[in-house]
């Protein structure tokens, strides 16, 4: 069965932060106009479509670059949920006392406020918004209600004029997200093979799977990946240390892209660029090496080809 298709032009994607050493939005401390700019000019090679996940000063930012460069990129613009609620799934915890959650949901409103001026100010650039990132997931440390989730959309659609969506791991879509669903102008699903301990061999019907779950449960409803990848080291932590490789990693965007590309799926490439401020202080945590650049913006395997024209003689990171 055939999804209806979002009103855009199919595309490439990708997940975009620019954070690089020394940098964190948990520090506030943001990649500069410059930075932005070199960033994007790399992207620009590739990419359409760019995805965001708050509208800090980072996001801010990235959208005047756009602007003021003329780059032809579209933005999902995304918002940082905080916990509204205490989630004792949650492996790394996630119990909160009141007065905290009173302060996050504040600031919850806050983010959704900044967002709906984004979206109106960069109506030419920001092509859809979605109201949170992996806010219900049974191991999420910013849980947020569904009925909560529900009344942001709500609140958005009477101010922006862009479809509006909801970004989340695959398994709640089916049952959880139900009424967040039926709100929605389409459903934004996550896609992670190997954080689920599947080799590569498997790994692509893995997604599909995952995909089709959310799809044939929602026949009526556009569904999009805004984030699949492969990370290419890992400290063991949720991820063997063997199956973390840019072999695999080039393999698996391979799979991903041509399938997308038969199948017109808008798929979010998660993602750009190494982020050393994720996740533990481990270098080798696998958090910090999703990107298909390392933090230094040099292609890793799977983008030597590409941008060979640009860099001829840089192997990125250790490919093993």
């Amino acid at each position: 069965m055939k999804q209806p298709a979002l009103d855009i032009e199919f595309g490439n994607a990708i997940c975009y932060s620019g954070y690089r050493e020394e940098q964190s939005p948990m520090s506030r401390t943001y990649p500069s106009y410059e930075e932005i700019c070199e960033d994007l000019r790399i992207l620009d090679h590739n990419w359409q479509y760019l995805r965001l996940y708050d509208c800090s000063r980072h996001a801010e930012l990235v959208l005047q670059v756009i602007s003021n460069e003329g780059l032809d990129f579209k933005v999902m613009l995304g918002v940082d949920m905080r916990a509204e609620v205490s989630n004792p799934g949650c492996p790394w915890g996630a119990d909160f006392a009141e007065e905290r959650l009173v302060v996050n949901r504040e600031a919850n409103s806050a983010e959704i406020d900044r967002m709906i001026y984004l979206a109106n100010h960069y109506q030419d650039i920001v092509f859809a918004v979605s109201v949170g990132n992996e806010a219900t997931v049974e191991w999420t440390d910013h849980m947020v209600p569904v009925e909560n989730l529900v009344a942001y959309v709500r609140r958005i659609k009477q101010t922006v004029k862009q479809p509006v969506t909801f970004c989340e791991n695959y398994v709640p879509w089916t049952q959880k997200l139900e009424p967040l669903a039926a709100e929605l102008d389409f459903l934004s699903l996550h896609t992670y093979p190997v954080w689920e301990y599947h080799t590569i061999e498997g790994a692509i019907e893995y997604t599909r799977q995952n995909y089709r779950s959310v799809a044939d449960h929602y026949p009526d409803k556009p569904v999009v990946i805004t984030e699949a990848g492969w990370t290419t080291n890992s400290n063991g932590r949720g991820i063997e240390p063997w199956n973390a490789t840019q072999e695999f990693q080039a393999h698996y965007y391979s799979q991903i892209i041509d399938w997308s590309n038969e199948h017109q799926v808008l798929t979010f490439i998660f993602e750009a660029f190494d982020e050393p401020w994720k996740g533990s202080p481990d270098p080798m945590e696998p958090e910090k090496h999703w990107g298909i650049f390392t933090v230094d913006r040099k292609p890793k395997l799977v983008m030597q080809e590409l941008y060979a024209h640009l860099w001829p003689h840089h192997p990125g990171e250790n490919a093993g």
